[in-house]
Formats: structure tokens, sequence, C-alpha cells
């Protein structure tokens, strides 16, 4: 699913999900070898591939949702 990667005002990093019409805080982050596995504030965990996480926000990127 296509995800939007922002910060908000307080510099927190924020995902926004269109198809969902959900936007969350990021409140945990784990990186692995080949993703970073993000934990929003409402539980969802999403994993982005290493090669797609920007430098610079907002940024549309592929997530997956891990079950």
């Amino acid at each position: 699913m296509k995800v939007m990667l922002r910060q908000n005002a307080n510099g927190h990093l924020v995902v926004y999900v269109a198809k969902k019409d959900l936007e969350e805080e990021v409140v945990k982050e784990i990186e692995t070898e080949t993703e970073r596995i993000y934990t929003l504030a409402n539980g969802w965990e999403l994993a982005i591939a290493s090669a797609e996480i920007p430098a610079t926000f907002p940024k549309t990127v592929e997530a997956r949702r891990v079950v």
C-alpha cells in the first residue's frame, strides 16, 4: 500500500494511509537488514524497504502491513 511519511510540527514522524484515511504518529521504529518496521500509535506495524526510506520529507513510499 502507498503511504506518505512526513514530520509533524513537533518533529515526530507521521504516517498517512490515504486508502484508510488514517494518520498516525510513529511510536516505535525497528531497523532490520532489509527494511524498517514502524509501529504506529494505533498499534499497526508497517514495513518499508530500506531502499525506499526518504532522506527528506514528505515522501510517498510503498509499505506492507505486518500482521
